[in-house]
């Protein structure tokens, strides 16, 4: 069913929300936000006129202050076009190796989020909890990394230090855009070790990040994968900035 699809296409200043965010609208529903209130309420608006009188596309920027009375103080371009969805977005593959505390904990934080393709490995099917991600049962993971694309993230959160090894020597020996493993300092030094003795450079090994997420706030499953999610949305943000005309 054709519908609206508003884009914000550019931002100055402080905004609600970012270039390249999107959302449809239909006479009887919306799909998605652009955030900011009233500037939202005023695009919806716009798009089921546009709807009832047939109009194909049209773009406005909006001083959020003087024409809508926020105290943002910026201003947001939007393009309102014919659609029947939003874009696909540029998906980044992010593959997530362990599906115990901290394994559920990223995913529960990193799957709803745009932009990232999850896959998601561990050893038996019952292993996962009910997710609608892409799942992938290895009982040895390292043999899954073949299967990633070379531009992927890999995080390593397995029950098995033998295992976690492992997968580090299979993601160091070949393409990768990211790696992170969980683990202690301590673990981390003797994992440096190892890896140097299966052939792997100094360089090479300073690829995978250890220990992971953000030490100030704490160890608990859900603090990891907060500086972790933290980590990887400010990655993302750095990648795509420039990808909106």
């Amino acid at each position: 069913m054709m519908g609206i699809r508003i884009t914000i296409t550019k931002t100055a200043g402080s905004s609600p929300r970012d270039a390249g965010t999107q959302m449809m609208v239909w006479a009887d529903r919306t799909e998605g936000t652009i955030g900011g209130g009233r500037l939202e309420f005023d695009a919806i608006a716009q798009a089921r006129t546009m709807l009832r009188n047939g109009t194909a596309e049209m773009q406005q920027t909006i001083a959020l202050g003087p024409n809508l009375g926020q105290c943002c103080g910026g201003s947001v371009s939007l393009r309102w076009e014919i659609a029947e969805a939003v874009s696909a977005c540029q998906t980044r593959p992010l593959w997530i190796y362990g599906a115990g505390h901290v394994g559920r904990a990223i995913v529960n934080v990193m799957a709803p989020l745009p932009g990232f393709a999850i896959t998601w490995v561990d050893t038996a099917a019952d292993r996962f909890p009910p997710t609608e991600i892409t799942t992938l049962v290895a009982s040895t993971p390292a043999d899954a990394v073949k299967h990633a694309p070379p531009n992927a993230d890999h995080l390593i959160l397995t029950y098995s230090h033998d295992m976690d090894l492992a997968l580090c020597h299979a993601i160091l020996s070949r393409d990768f855009h990211s790696a992170g493993l969980i683990g202690s300092a301590t673990k981390w030094a003797r994992f440096q070790s190892r890896l140097a003795a299966l052939g792997h450079t100094r360089a090479q090994i300073s690829r995978i990040a250890c220990p992971i997420g953000d030490p100030s706030l704490g160890k608990h499953p859900a603090a990891l994968a907060l500086g972790v999610a933290t980590a990887m949305i400010s990655d993302q943000k750095h990648r795509t900035k420039d990808r909106i005309a």
